[in-house]
C-alpha cells in the first residue's frame, strides 16, 4: 500500500485561504490521500471539492487547546456533521489531564461518543502527547481505549513537540487492538513518516503530504 492512502492532508493554520482549501482537495484527489483535514468553517467547501472521489473530509473539534466546554464541543460536532464531515478530530481537555481530573475527561468522552456513533462518523481523539508524561499517556490509552474511539491521535501541531516514535509505540502497547493510531505534528519527510508507521501509526496528519509522497516515490518505496 502507498503511504498516501493513510495521510490526512491537512491545512489548519488560522490564516488559511479558500484557495488553499481548494488546493489541498485537488492534491488529495490527485495523490489518493485518505482525507483532507480542514477548519470547521471550510467543511462544506471541502465536501464540494472532493465530491465524486474516495477522499474523506475531516475537521477539528475544540481545536487547538481542548478547553472548550463539553456543550460547545458537542455543538461543533453537530454542525460539522450537518456540513458533511466524515471524520472528527477532537482535542480533549489537556488541562484536565494535567490536573488529574479523569472524571471530567470520562464525562466529556461519554457525552460525545453516542452522538458521533449514531451518525456512523469516525472520531479521532487528540491528547497532545508531546506535553504529557508517559504515565499520563498510558492513562489516556486506558480511558479512551475503553470508550470505543476509532483513533487516538498524538498532537495538534500547535504544542512545542509533535508526533514521536516513542509516543506511538506507547500508544500501541497500551491501546486495545481495535483502536487505531494517528500521528501528527512535525511530520515533514518520508523517512520520519515511515518510522511512525513502523511503530504502529495507521494514519498520518501532515501538511507536507505531497513532499512525503514524493520522497517515497523518489526511491524510498512503500512503507
Amino acid at each position: 500500500m502507498s503511504i498516501a492512502a493513510i495521510i490526512d492532508h491537512t491545512v489548519l493554520k488560522p490564516t488559511v485561504l479558500l484557495s488553499e482549501i481548494e488546493q489541498v482537495c485537488a492534491e488529495a484527489k490527485e495523490y489518493g490521500f485518505a482525507s483532507v483535514c480542514v477548519p470547521p468553517n471550510f467543511v462544506k467547501h471541502a465536501k464540494k471539492h472532493t465530491e465524486g472521489s474516495a477522499v474523506k473530509v475531516a475537521t477539528v473539534i475544540g481545536f487547538p487547546f481542548g478547553y472548550a466546554a463539553v456543550e460547545a464541543k458537542i455543538a461543533e460536532i453537530l454542525l460539522a456533521m450537518v456540513d458533511g464531515a466524515d471524520e472528527l478530530d477532537m482535542v480533549i481537555n489537556i488541562s484536565a489531564i494535567k490536573n488529574k481530573d479523569w472524571e471530567y475527561l470520562a464525562n466529556e468522552i461519554n457525552h460525545v461518543m453516542p452522538i458521533v456513533k449514531q451518525q456512523n462518523k469516525v472520531i479521532k481523539i487528540i491528547i497532545e502527547s508531546g506535553v504529557l508524561t508517559d504515565e499520563e499517556i498510558i492513562r489516556c490509552c486506558e480511558l479512551y481505549g475503553a470508550a470505543g474511539i476509532d483513533y487516538l491521535k498524538t498532537s495538534t501541531g500547535y504544542a512545542e513537540k509533535g508526533a514521536s516514535v516513542h509516543a506511538v509505540t506507547l500508544f500501541r502497547k497500551h491501546l486495545p487492538a481495535h483502536v487505531q493510531i494517528k500521528a501528527s505534528g512535525g511530520i515533514r519527510d518520508y523517512a520520519f513518516a515511515a518510522e511512525l508507521v513502523k511503530a504502529g501509526a495507521t494514519r498520518l496528519g501532515c501538511s507536507a503530504s505531497v513532499a512525503i509522497v514524493k520522497g517515497a516515490s523518489a526511491g524510498e518505496g512503500n512503507y
